[in-house]
């Protein structure tokens, strides 16, 4: 199999703190001083940083701030954002925050774990939340910080029902996944995608192939970028002309390449992540067959309530099945397309991974 294996290097000169401040969001003109993480409501100042995505990535940087303004609207708190452009501005758009007085910081994604973990120990009475990755120490040995709540999400239990449902629509026997980087939060998409397909063929008796990844061997393709979406497009279209004729890539914006050549194609289909991509990604509904869905929102909105409440706790929430945190979306126009059957097989397995009685195992999956 052909792996793109080009690394995209992102030049930047690092932005000033003060002045990488989302458009998606304005921010508060009470800037104050950093209080207590237990302040109520109107007192209370809820902030983000954004990973080089940006707040309108269709994707989990996106997510993230439609919780934090889902919380604004419920709870009648102060927001603030700042939108980095490359990693040179995880660290001083953390510290902007720190000096507008947030109560709570929301860093999202793995790569703001250092500039949040830092910023963690350095203020104490502030909170912080970091979406999709846990806090590690210099030995890369995951750590509790007790100021900050790591937003995990088992997504591979709701790729298994993905890759399942993939292997059973596929026409020409090969399905394809493909990641940004090789990290647990990415590769745990694509080990239950691999394991869904291999249920279906298991029960089924068919072969079905996935391409781009091999959950024993940990083996690969992955763009290392999350954002060059001409990448995604690139790796796509490898796998269309390999014969695959349903992708799932799990790689922020630059899936949305992918659907561009699924689009392009006229006879492969994309399954989402992160959101469901009909909606968030309405050029391309037509091919969307569906998406594995990771509720980050709710988890970013319940920290801030939680924090609001004085209740925030550094224990990580894990999103599952079982506490709606993962799903699968609704096929929406393949809906009468899909065989009542599979939908019913779909059902069935759901709700065993729900009860326990079918264990999904990931060696990425968080802990």
């Amino acid at each position: 199999m052909k792996t793109l294996t080009r690394i995209v290097a992102v030049a930047g000169v690092a932005t000033l703190a003060l002045t990488a401040c989302s458009s998606g969001s304005k921010p508060s003109s009470d800037s104050g001083s950093t209080s207590s993480a237990s302040s109520n409501g109107a007192s209370f100042k809820a902030c983000a940083v954004s990973d080089a995505g940006g707040w309108d990535d269709k994707s989990f940087n996106e997510s993230a701030y439609n919780g934090l303004k889902a919380a604004q609207s419920k709870l009648g708190i102060q927001i603030n954002t700042a939108e980095s452009s490359s990693s040179s501005d995880f660290v001083p758009n953390t510290e902007s925050m720190v000096s507008d007085g947030c109560n709570l910081i929301i860093g999202v994604g793995f790569n703001l774990e250092k500039a949040l973990h830092a910023s963690a120990n350095e203020n104490k009475d502030v909170h912080y939340a970091l979406v999709d990755s846990s806090f590690s120490d210099d030995s890369n040995k995951t750590v509790t910080v007790e100021n900050a709540r790591p937003l995990l999400f088992n997504t591979a239990e709701a790729a298994y029902l993905a890759g399942y449902a993939a292997a059973g629509m596929s026409k020409t026997g090969k399905v394809a996944t493909f990641g940004g980087i090789q990290i647990p939060s990415v590769t745990v998409f694509m080990d239950g995608f691999a394991d869904g397909v291999a249920a279906y063929n298991k029960a089924k008796g068919t072969n079905v192939q996935v391409l781009g990844w091999d959950k024993t061997t940990q083996n690969g393709s992955f763009t290392q970028s999350f954002d060059d979406q001409a990448l995604g497009k690139q790796q796509a279209q490898q796998f269309i002309d390999q014969g695959a004729d349903i992708i799932m890539p799990v790689a922020g914006p630059v899936g949305l390449g992918a659907a561009a050549a699924a689009k392009a194609d006229g006879k492969t289909y994309i399954v989402g992540v992160d959101s469901d991509w009909y909606e968030s990604a309405p050029d391309y509904k037509s091919i969307i067959l569906t998406s594995v869905m990771k509720e980050i929102g709710a988890s970013v909105e319940q920290a801030i309530t939680d924090s609001v409440n004085g209740k925030f706790s550094a224990t990580p929430y894990v999103g599952t099945l079982e506490n709606g945190g993962v799903s699968i979306a609704p096929f929406h126009e393949f809906d009468s397309k899909v065989p009542q059957d599979l939908k019913d097989e779909l059902t069935k397995l759901t709700d065993q991974i729900k009860k326990g009685e079918l264990k999904v195992e990931s060696a990425n999956s968080p802990k």
